[in-house]
């Protein structure tokens, strides 16, 4: 459990603190940089801890290992309450060390936080499709209608299927990587290098649309954290919108067991058949 914490906050200390500077600072040039430091973030991590609980650092996967995989049902609430605790840590440690500028960037857009266009600062803890963070770049201040116009080119359904989809073939990816019959996987040491790649891949087309969760502990995590910093209903609107609910929580769930059912069911069964007769 402790080694799922501390992957976990590996993850959303780098991954969260690369949208920051990129929010913030506009310290990084262009989409492919958050990316690449989230798919590096995840492979350190799964060196990090791997070998002690598996680097799950993901409750969707913790979940698609439990019904596709034999993982043991009794540690699935463990390991999910090990993920977020240790995501809700980085969470706390990024907003002591950026707190300063988050408030200086506010104020020069002209928003309040907790109040409606503080979703630009917000959405560096918990995520909002379509991606708000642009919006805080530029010395112009907040432009309610300009965000209003963003918030049409996706839509709910869209946004939904982006994570279901994403997140399936996080899922197939971790299967390819990790399973022993398939001889045409890298080499057991590389296979968190092209499970971060997967991941980079992934946030370079679907981070646009709704900052690509693939991860429960992910957004809710941060997010919880940003509702009891200030933000509030802005980050958590609890009863008025339940789009972090169903796209980054359920969608993940979802897209995890479907990619783990089409690895298992469509994809295992072709591999040759090896022979352990052999001497």
């Amino acid at each position: 459990m402790v080694a799922e914490l501390i992957g976990t906050f590996i993850l959303i200390f780098f991954g969260c603190g690369a949208v920051h500077a990129a929010v913030v600072f506009g310290a990084q040039s262009g989409l492919w940089q958050v990316a690449v430091v989230w798919g590096v973030a995840i492979a350190l991590a799964i060196y990090t801890v791997g070998s002690v609980s598996g680097a799950h650092i993901n409750p969707a996967i913790t979940i698609m290992l439990c019904v596709w995989d034999g993982f043991d049902r009794r540690r699935v609430g463990p390991y999910i309450a090990a993920q977020f605790a240790g995501a809700f840590l980085a969470a706390a440690v990024l907003y002591v060390i950026f707190s300063p500028k988050l408030a200086a960037v506010e104020a020069a857009k002209g928003v309040v936080r907790g109040e409606p266009g503080s979703e630009i600062t917000a959405s560096c803890y918990g995520e909002f499709f379509p991606n708000p963070g642009g919006l805080a770049a530029g010395e112009e201040p907040y432009d309610a209608v300009k965000h209003a116009e963003l918030k049409k080119s996706v839509p709910h359904g869209a946004a939904f299927m982006a994570e279901v989809i994403g997140t399936a073939l996080l899922a197939i990816m971790v299967f390819v990587c990790t399973d022993p019959s398939n001889t045409g996987a890298p080499a057991r040491h590389l296979a968190g290098v092209f499970i971060g790649l997967t991941v980079a891949l992934l946030i370079s087309v679907i981070a646009p649309l709704t900052q690509a969760c693939f991860n429960p502990a992910r957004d809710f995590a941060p997010r919880l954290f940003s509702a009891l910093a200030g933000w509030g209903q802005v980050a958590l609107p609890l009863g008025s919108d339940w789009g972090w609910l169903t796209v980054y929580i359920i969608a993940p769930i979802l897209g995890a067991i479907i990619g783990g059912g089409l690895y298992t069911k469509c994809i295992r069964p072709m591999y040759p058949i090896q022979d352990t007769t052999a001497a």
